[in-house]
C-alpha cells in the first residue's frame, strides 16, 4: 500500500480513504445509475483540491458508463438524450472555465452547495410543473453541463428532470448512464484542453479503477434484485452529510 501511495502522490491513509470512497460511490452508481460524482466529490474534497478531483471523476464516470451501457441500452430515450446533450454542450465550457478561474475554497463551496441543494430537492421529491418541452429540456441540459464542468455532478439536475416526468427506475437509470457517458467524454476533452488532465490524474484514475469496476458490478446486481428507492434515499442522506462537511471545512476551518 505504501509503494502504491507514493506512486499516486498520496499518503497511505489518504489512498485508503480514496479507495473506500470510490468503492462506496461505485455501489451507488451501479445500483441507482447516478450519485457517483457527488459522493466522490464530497468525499475527496476533504483531502484534495477540486481541480485535481474533477478530472479523475470524469474519467471514472466514463469507465463506469462503459461497464453499464450494454445492460441499459434498450431502455434509453435517445431523442430526449440528444436534446439534453445540446444544452449540456453549451453549459459545460462555462463550468470548466469557472473551475479553472475561481479559488480552491470557492470551488469547494460551489461544489458542496450544488450537491446539498440538489440532494435536498431530490430527497423532498421535488418535481417541476409543465410538459417538459424542448426549451425546458435544453435548459436542464445547460444546467447539467455547468454543474458537470465545475463540480462533476451533472447527473443530478438530469435526475430531477426525469423524476418530474415520473420516469420509472429502469428508464431513469438507463438515461442517466447514457447521458453521463456522452457528457463526461466531452468534459474530459475540455479538461485536457485546459491542462487539467495530466499524468498524475491518469495515474490516480488507473489506481482507482479496480474498486470502481467492482462497485459498479455489485451495485448493478443489487439493482436487478431489489427496488432502488431505499438505497437511493440512503445515498441522498449521505450526500447531504458530506456536502455539509465540505462547507464547514471551507467556511470555518
Amino acid at each position: 500500500m505504501t509503494a502504491l501511495a507514493n506512486f499516486s502522490g498520496l499518503t497511505a491513509m489518504e489512498l485508503a480513504y480514496c479507495l473506500v470512497a470510490v468503492f462506496f460511490a461505485s455501489l451507488v452508481r451501479g445500483y441507482a445509475g447516478f450519485g457517483f460524482s457527488a459522493l466522490v466529490a464530497a468525499s475527496l474534497t476533504l483531502i484534495l483540491p477540486p481541480a485535481e478531483i474533477i478530472p479523475i471523476i470524469l474519467l471514472m464516470e466514463v469507465a463506469a458508463s462503459i461497464a453499464m451501457l450494454p445492460s441499459v441500452w434498450r431502455d434509453v430515450d435517445w431523442k430526449k438524450l440528444l436534446v439534453i446533450c445540446i444544452g449540456a454542450a453549451i453549459g459545460t465550457p462555462l463550468g470548466v472555465y469557472l473551475l479553472v478561474t475561481i479559488s480552491e475554497d470557492s470551488a469547494r463551496i460551489v461544489i458542496c452547495t450544488l450537491i446539498l441543494s440538489a440532494s435536498i430537492a431530490l430527497l423532498r421529491g421535488y418535481m417541476f410543473r409543465g410538459t417538459g418541452g424542448p426549451a425546458l429540456t435544453v435548459s436542464t441540459g445547460f444546467a447539467s453541463g455547468v454543474a458537470n464542468g465545475v463540480a462533476s455532478i451533472g447527473g443530478l439536475p438530469i435526475v430531477i428532470f426525469l423524476l418530474a416526468s415520473a420516469s420509472g427506475a429502469a428508464s431513469t437509470r438507463a438515461f442517466i448512464v447514457a447521458f453521463l457517458f456522452v457528457l463526461d467524454i466531452y468534459g474530459s476533452l475540455l479538461m485536457f484542453n485546459s491542462g487539467l488532465l495530466n499524468a498524475e490524474v491518469v495515474t490516480r484514475f488507473v489506481i482507482f479503477l479496480a474498486p470502481l469496476i467492482l462497485g459498479v458490478i455489485l451495485g448493478s446486481r443489487q439493482f436487478l434484485r431489489t427496488s432502488p428507492e431505499s438505497f437511493r434515499q440512503f445515498a441522498l442522506a449521505l450526500l447531504i452529510v458530506l456536502a455539509l462537511s465540505g462547507l464547514v471545512r471551507s467556511l470555518v476551518l
